[in-house]
Formats: structure tokens, C-alpha cells, sequence
């Protein structure tokens, strides 16, 4: 037993009778590094730990939380998560989960050579990929920032019920912002490469992307209003990836926030769309054995074949929907009690590249970047109306660059007019993957 794990099950041990307790606890250490001018601008590194309690009595739940693993600071956070308890309403459907015999999948996610990777060598890797990016094309007029992340993290949890887990992971990233220009105009964007280890990182993939991207916008204009065949690149589409896992949360359904409430066994996209989340998939940077209250994480295939077939729970809004938890529970930190949310969301993929989706289509829009995702599109409605910059093709090749575009439909016509789903499965910093996307017609606002 991992030691954050002896410090979880003895706090969870104090339980009275009649109540049952869940005690979460992390560690771990980042470390940032910022360059900028062929200087150091900025280097932070912090080390936390701490653990949050949760206490259900009679359907009433408290939770608070320490940043200590002192045991005296625990029994006093285990003490006041029980006097929030009583303060809290009752609810039949509150509870924790009680261990359900799933077996977890064995993922090796650290990697010892981060854990003592010296900060020197960060700082230098941020100060070469500056250079990269400075050397790639004389284009370049600033770089922005490069930087350099790194997080080596642990948790564990255990609960009166007889839930145990723990788990550690490491993960790093080189990053960069490149403006590239000519006459009077200047295009932004970024790179970045993503690994558990640094001899994963490759700074020159981080330099291309973010000096490729910004060089193939210089001439951007503002195009005429049409409605056009779309292509979302892969790290576009895994923010619509992203948006799908969290509008298909049982909670929201519950809520009635979701525009796909009680639309279960239906066809909501187009036959070649079958979406998953799979936080079992080691190459997922949220990778995990076990969700936020110590089930064994497990793949759940949301929509298969465009039909919907089930949504995302915890234990409570299960409980609540008279159903089963589908291990889906994820906090922020030990800071937070948990809730329903998706870890490694991803299309599965078809069999064309990209430049052979660019081929089939013939004319349409690249779409590079989005803007306003949150306040553009509508959890309930599905309405969808977002700003967007990128490149129009012609026979199948990249054309005119764009920007100061909105490009708008709904969800609901966005899924059911997916034509294709390209080959290029990319696993991002963030809870999706992308995947280059075609959608058969949006409406695209320009001049």
C-alpha cells in the first residue's frame, strides 16, 4: 500500500457509526518556465499536497478540505466536513459508491526521468525552443513566449465502504507562440509538444507547428458570406470533441441543460460518428485506473454508429437517474468533491488523411482556429455561432487565408452532417483528442 494510500484509508477509518467517509489525497510538484528576448522571463516551481474529506450521514453530505497531511489538521478537516454535513439538505440519492468488482487497468503513467529531470535543463529547453522558432522562417517578427511545463502528481483515495485506489503520473510540455508578418500585417499562433518525459518532447514539432501556422495566415482577408463545406483540423475539432463530452454528462441531463436529454436510442449523427471516453488509453494526456471516487475507470461509447447510447455518471447523479455510475467522477483537486465529467473523449477514427478528407470534399473552409466557443455555443439549444480563422481549398488544396469570419449551424445539424472522419487521431493537453473532421455545410459570415 502507497503511503498516500496509508494516510487515506486511517482518516477514512475514523467513521462513526451511521456515517460514511471518503478522504482524497494528492501531492506533487510543478514547475513553469517562460522565455522571452533570449531571457528567462519568468520560472516558478511549487510543491502541494493536501486532502479533501466528504461525510454522508442520512443523505446529507459535507465536505472540506486541508492543503496538510498532518493527521492532527485531518481529524480536524474530517471534523468539520461532518459539521457541514449537518447543515446541508437531504437528498435520497446521495452516497458514495460502494466498490462494484470493475477490474482497473494497469497503466504505467510516470516516468522517473521527469521526476529528477534538473531545472537547468528546463530552463534550457525553453530558451532553444525560443531560438527554433526564431531560426524557422524569416517571417518570425516575435516570439511571444516559449515555454516549458512539467507536473509529477500522486493522489490516492479511500472510503469506509471499502473503496481504495492510487495512482501517480507525470506529464510535460514545450509550448510557443510565434507572430509571423509582412508589410502592415501580423498572424499569431502556437505549437506545443506534449510527452510524460522530456526525451518524449520534440521542440522542432513545436517550433513548425506554431511558425507553420502563423506564416500560412499572412494575407488574410475577410472573405464573402457563404455556406460552404467545413473542415475542423484536429486540435479544432477536439475542442467540439470536448464540448460533446461535457453536454452528454448525466448531470446536465438531470438538469435539463443538456440538448440531448432523453434522446436515448436515437440517431443524433451521421452513421460514421461513434464517440468514446476512455481514460484507460495510456497515450491519453488525463490517462487514469481510477475516476475521482475510486472506481476503475472503464471505455463508455456514448454515441456509436450516430445512434446515442448512453451517458456519463458519478455515483450520485446515477443513483439519481436509477442507474449505474459509468466511473466518471473527476475533481480538480483535492480542493473540490467530485462530479461527472469525461477524461480522454475521442471520435474513433476513419480511414482518410487529411489531405485525402481536403481531396474528397474538393472546396470548402480549413478551419484552423475558433474563438468564443463558450459564450458562441449553446449547451441546451445547440446553437452554434463562433468566430474562426483559416484557409479556404480548392480542388482539394489550401488556398486564400481568412479571418474575421463567424462560422455557425447547430450541433444537431453539425453531428448529423459529419461526412467524414479522418485517419489522424491526435491525443492533446487536454481531456479529448481531435481528428480531422468534415462537415458537409455551415454558414460562414464574412464581408
Amino acid at each position: 500500500m502507497s503511503e498516500l494510500l496509508e494516510v487515506a484509508a486511517r482518516v477514512a477509518g475514523w467513521a462513526r457509526d451511521g456515517e460514511d467517509v471518503e478522504v482524497y489525497v494528492s501531492r506533487g510538484t510543478e514547475t513553469e518556465v517562460r522565455a522571452y528576448e533570449g531571457e528567462v522571463e519568468s520560472l516558478s516551481s511549487a510543491t502541494s499536497a493536501g486532502a479533501g474529506v466528504r461525510v454522508v450521514r442520512g443523505g446529507r453530505q459535507g465536505f472540506a478540505y486541508a492543503g496538510s497531511l498532518d493527521e492532527e489538521v485531518l481529524a480536524e478537516t474530517l471534523a468539520e466536513a461532518r459539521d457541514n454535513a449537518s447543515f446541508s439538505s437531504a437528498e435520497a440519492w446521495v452516497g458514495l459508491p460502494e466498490p462494484d468488482g470493475a477490474r482497473p487497468v494497469v497503466l504505467d503513467l510516470w516516468r522517473e526521468e521527469l521526476a529528477g529531470y534538473p531545472t537547468a535543463d528546463k530552463v534550457n529547453a525553453a530558451l532553444d525552443l525560443e531560438r527554433a522558432v526564431r531560426a524557422a522562417d524569416p517571417r518570425v517578427r516575435q516570439v511571444e513566449s516559449a515555454n516549458w511545463g512539467d507536473a509529477c502528481s500522486e493522489k490516492a483515495l479511500a472510503s469506509s465502504l471499502g473503496v481504495q485506489a492510487s495512482d501517480r503520473s507525470t506529464a510535460c510540455y514545450l509550448s510557443a507562440v510565434a507572430v509571423a508578418g509582412e508589410g502592415a500585417q501580423s498572424q499569431v499562433a502556437y505549437g506545443f509538444s506534449v510527452g510524460r518525459a522530456p526525451s518524449e518532447l520534440d521542440s522542432a514539432k513545436a517550433a513548425g507547428d506554431a511558425v507553420t501556422r502563423a506564416v500560412r495566415l499572412l494575407g488574410a482577408t475577410k472573405p464573402r458570406s457563404a455556406h460552404l463545406p467545413v473542415v475542423f483540423e484536429p486540435r479544432v475539432s477536439a475542442q467540439l470533441t470536448s464540448l460533446l463530452g461535457s453536454v452528454l454528462s448525466g448531470e446536465r441531463v438531470l438538469k435539463g441543460t443538456s440538448l440531448f436529454a432523453d434522446r436515448l436510442g436515437e440517431q443524433v449523427a451521421a452513421p460514421g460518428v461513434t464517440l468514446v471516453d476512455d481514460p484507460t488509453l495510456p497515450e491519453a494526456w488525463r490517462a487514469a485506473s481510477f475516476d475521482d471516487e475510486g472506481l476503475a475507470c472503464r471505455p463508455n461509447t456514448m454515441i456509436e454508429g450516430g445512434v446515442l447510447r448512453a451517458y456519463l455518471y458519478d455515483s450520485t447523479s446515477a443513483r439519481r437517474a436509477a442507474t449505474s455510475s459509468t466511473a466518471s467522477a473527476v475533481r480538480a483537486g483535492y480542493k473540490s468533491a467530485p462530479g461527472v465529467g469525461s477524461r480522454a473523449v475521442y471520435l474513433v477514427p476513419g480511414e482518410l488523411s487529411a489531405d485525402e478528407v481536403l481531396a474528397r470534399l474538393g472546396e470548402g473552409l480549413l478551419v484552423q482556429s475558433l474563438s468564443g466557443l463558450h459564450s458562441g455555443v449553446n449547451p441546451v439549444s445547440g446553437d452554434f455561432s463562433v468566430g474562426a480563422e483559416g484557409l479556404l481549398f480548392q480542388g482539394g488544396e489550401l488556398s486564400t487565408p481568412v479571418r474575421e469570419i463567424t462560422i455557425a449551424s447547430s450541433i444537431q445539424r453539425m453531428l448529423q452532417g459529419v461526412t467524414t472522419v479522418g485517419n489522424d487521431l491526435q491525443w492533446l493537453p487536454s481531456s479529448a483528442a481531435g481528428v480531422t473532421l468534415a462537415i458537409s455545410e455551415m454558414s460562414m459570415s464574412g464581408a
